[in-house]
C-alpha cells in the first residue's frame, strides 16, 4: 500500500526523498513523512494527511540539509491517519529511523516484550516495534544491516523495511518480504523505493530484490544477503521508460493520460507476441507444451477490476480452447478448499504483481501442485517472481488509482493468453489465431475512434452529478463490463452504482427502476448474438416504460435500439468478444467527468491505493 524512498549520495537527500514521494503518493495518502541524517544526527518530520502538509510542515520547520534520507506515505493500517502514526518511527533515542509497507502479524507480542523491557512506544502501529528492536539489535552488534537480518527473522507477515541510523550517517538499509522494494543504481548515489518511479528521474538502472533479502546502500556499492547473512544472486535490469512517463503531459489529471494511453498500451502489449511463422509466443513460459496439453480446467484469479478482465477473459478461453474456465475472486479463492491438481491451470492477474490476496491465492493453488501463469505490468514484481509463466501487460506507469489502460492491456493478455493454449492444444488453426491477432491489432485504431466522441458522453455525465444511482445492464461479455462500469462509478464519484446481467432483470432489479433513473446498456452485437441483442432490446424497452433515463452504448449500423434511447454512445465495430476493449472507454470517462463535476479527487479516490499489498 504504502510508498517507500531510500536515498544515498552526494545530492540533498530531503529533495530527493520528497520528489519520489511525489511520485508514489498514488500508494498511499493518509499521511507523510522524512528522516535525514545531518551533523551526527537524526532529523525527523511528519504529518498526517497529503504530502502538501508535509511540505508546509518543512516549509515552516526545515530540516538540517544531509545526504542520506528516507521517506514514506502512508495508506493506515494498523492505526488511524495521525501524526503519531505516521512515519518514520524513531526509537527512544532517535537513532534509529524506520519506514514500512505491509502488516506485522505478530507485533502486540513483540510489542509487549519490548514494553516489558522498559521501552515507551508512542504510535498504535505495527512499524514502531521495528525501529526499537533495530535499535537493540544494532547495540549488541554495531551494524545496521546485521541488526536489520537479526529482526526480519523474528518478524512474521509481509514487510518492506527501509532504515537509517544516525552512527552510520551514509548507510541505507532495506528488508523485504511479499511486499515491493527496487533498488536504483546511480553515480556515486543509490536509491531504495517501493517503485522505480520513484527514482526514475536519476537514473534507470535498477536491481531487483527477491524473496526475504536485506540490502545494504552506500554511494559506491549495494550489498545483498538473505535474512541469515548469505551472499544473495539479485538480478539487474534497465528501466525502458522515462520520467515523462510519470507525469500528466498537460492533463489534469493522470487518469484522464492514461485514458488517452490506451491506444498505445494495447499496441504494445501485441508487440512482438507472434514471429514470421505465425506462432504466437508469450514472455517467459516455463510451462512445457506437453503439461498444457494435459490442462482439464483453468482457474482465473483476480481482484477488483482485474477480477472483471478475468470474467471476460472466461469466455474466450472456453470458446478458443474448449477447457472449462472459473473466475474467483481471490480474497475467497484459497478459504473455500477449492479443487486444484496438476492438471489446473491457473491465471493470476495482478497490474502490481503486488496483489496480496492474489499473491495467497497463487501460493495456494502452486501448493496443490497447480501451474500458474501470472498476467502483469510490473517487471519484477512478486507474483510473476513466483508463477510458472508470466505475461506483461506494457501499459507502462498507471498512477491514478482507478485503473484504466491497465485493465485494457489486462484483456489483450488474456486473449492472448487463450490464443496460445489453443495454439498449443491445437483447438484452433494457424491462420485463425493470425487473424484474431489483426483483429487484436485494429483494437488500438478503434479506442483512438471512441476517445475521439467523447465530448457528449461529458457533458451528459455533468448533467448527472446530482444522481444518487446509477445502475448497469449487460450481457455476455457486456456483463463484466457493466460491472467495471459501476465499479468506476463508486470509486471515482462515490456513487450507488450497480452491475447486473440483464437478464436478471426481471429476478428482482428491476424493482430499482425508478422515473429518471440513469441505466446504462451495454447492447451486443447483433452480427454475433442475435438472440441475445434481441433480449437486451427488450430488455432496454422495460425499464424505459417503468421511466428509466436509457443510455445506450451500441455499435455503429445498430438502428435498432434507437428509438429506445434517450442517448446513445456508438462504439466501432468489433467482434463478439473483443467488444469490451472499446465499449468499457465510454463506462471511463463518463466516471472521470462525473467524478470531477462532484468536485472530487480523481486520481486518488477517498479510502483507496493503487496496490493492495495486504490481505
Amino acid at each position: 500500500m504504502c510508498g517507500i524512498v531510500g536515498y544515498v549520495g552526494g545530492q540533498s537527500a530531503l529533495d530527493v526523498v520528497l520528489a519520489g514521494l511525489k511520485r508514489l503518493e498514488y500508494r498511499g495518502y493518509d499521511s507523510a513523512g522524512v528522516a535525514v541524517l545531518a551533523d551526527g544526527g537524526l532529523a525527523a518530520a511528519k504529518k498526517a494527511g497529503k504530502l502538501a502538509n508535509l511540505e508546509k510542515e518543512l516549509a515552516d520547520r526545515p530540516l538540517p540539509a544531509g545526504s542520506t534520507g528516507i521517506g514514506h506515505t502512508r495508506w493506515a493500517t494498523h492505526g488511524g491517519p495521525t501524526d503519531e502514526n505516521a512515519h518514520p518511527h524513531l526509537d527512544n533515542a532517535g537513532r534509529v529511523s524506520v519506514v514500512h509497507n505491509g502488516i506485522i502479524e505478530n507485533f502486540a507480542g513483540l510489542r509487549a516484550e519490548l514494553t516489558d523491557r522498559g521501552h515507551e512506544l508512542a504510535s498504535e502501529t505495527d512499524t514502531e516495534v521495528v525501529a526499537h528492536l533495530l535499535a537493540e539489535c544494532y547495540s549488541s552488534c554495531g551494524e545496521l544491516a546485521e541488526a536489520m537480518r537479526q529482526v526480519c527473522r523474528r518478524l512474521e507477515g509481509a514487510f518492506t523495511l527501509v532504515a537509517v541510523h544516525a552512527d552510520e550517517p551514509e548507510v541505507v538499509v532495506g528488508a523485504r518480504r511479499n511486499s515491493p522494494l527496487v533498488v536504483g543504481v546511480g553515480d556515486g548515489e543509490a536509491f531504495l523505493a517501493s517503485d522505480v518511479a520513484a527514482f526514475i528521474a536519476h537514473t534507470r538502472e535498477a536491481i531487483e530484490l527477491g524473496q526475504d533479502q536485506v540490502v545494504e546502500l552506500r554511494r559506491e556499492a549495494v550489498t545483498v544477503t538473505d535474512f541469515d547473512g548469505a551472499p544473495a544472486e539479485v538480478r539487474e535490469y534497465h528501466v525502458d521508460w522515462d520520467a515523462s512517463a510519470a507525469e500528466k503531459g498537460g492533463y489534469d489529471y493522470f487518469m484522464l493520460k492514461e485514458i488517452a494511453e490506451q491506444p498505445k498500451a494495447v499496441a504494445d502489449t501485441l508487440l512482438g507476441r507472434i514471429d514470421a511463422s505465425g506462432v504466437l509466443s508469450l514472455d517467459e513460459v516455463r510451462i512445457p507444451p506437453e503439461v498444457l496439453r494435459e490442462v482439464d480446467k483453468v482457474v482465473i484469479v483476480a481482484c477488483g477490476t482485474a477480477y472483471h478482465a478475468g470474467m471476460i477473459a472466461k469466455y474466450a478461453i472456453e470458446h478458443w480452447t474448449r477447457i472449462p474456465c472459473e473466475t474467483e475472486l481471490a480474497s475467497e479463492f484459497r478459504y473455500r478448499d477449492p479443487i486444484l491438481d496438476r492438471h489446473t491451470l491457473v491465471i493470476a492477474i495482478s497490474q502490481s504483481g503486488e496483489t496480496m490476496d492474489t499473491l495467497m491465492a497463487l501460493r495456494h493453488a502452486r501448493e496443490q501442485g497447480a501451474k500458474v501463469l501470472a498476467i502483469c505490468n510490473t517487471n519484477g514484481s512478486t507474483i510473476p517472481r513466483e508463477s510458472d509463466a508470466v505475461l506483461y501487460t506494457h501499459a507502462g506507469p498507471e498512477v491514478a488509482v482507478a485503473s484504466t489502460k491497465a485493465f485494457l492491456t489486462q484483456l489483450v493478455a488474456c486473449y492472448l493468453v487463450a490464443l496460445y493454449v489453443a495454439q498449443v492444444r491445437g483447438t484452433k488453426w494457424g491462420d485463425e489465431i493470425r487473424a484474431v491477432v489483426r483483429e487484436l491489432a485494429a483494437i488500438g485504431t478503434q479506442v483512438e475512434q471512441v476517445l475521439g466522441t467523447m465530448e457528449p458522453v461529458r457533458e451528459l455525465a455533468r448533467s448527472l452529478a446530482d444522481k444518487n444511482t446509477v445502475l448497469f445492464l449487460g450481457r455476455h461479455v457486456g456483463y463484466p463490463v457493466a460491472l467495471e462500469g459501476a465499479l468506476k462509478l463508486k470509486e471515482l464519484a462515490y456513487m450507488h452504482a450497480e452491475g447486473f446481467a440483464a437478464g436478471e432483470l426481471k429476478h428482482g432489479p428491476i424493482a430499482l427502476i425508478e422515473d429518471d433513473l440513469p441505466v446504462v446498456v451495454v447492447v451486443p452485437s447483433p452480427r454475433g448474438r442475435s438472440v441475445l441483442h434481441d433480449k437486451i432490446v427488450s430488455n432496454i424497452q422495460e425499464i424505459r416504460a417503468r421511466g428509466a433515463r436509457t443510455i445506450v452504448i451500441a455499435e455503429e449500423g445498430d438502428e435498432t435500439v434507437v428509438p429506445y434511447a434517450d442517448h446513445l454512445v456508438r462504439i466501432p465495430r468489433t467482434p463478439v468478444l473483443l467488444q469490451p476493449l472499446v465499449s468499457t472507454v465510454p463506462l471511463q470517462v463518463f466516471a472521470c467527468e462525473l467524478a470531477t463535476a462532484r468536485g472530487n479527487e480523481v486520481d486518488q479516490p477517498r479510502n483507496l491505493a493503487k496496490s493492495v499489498t495486504v490481505e
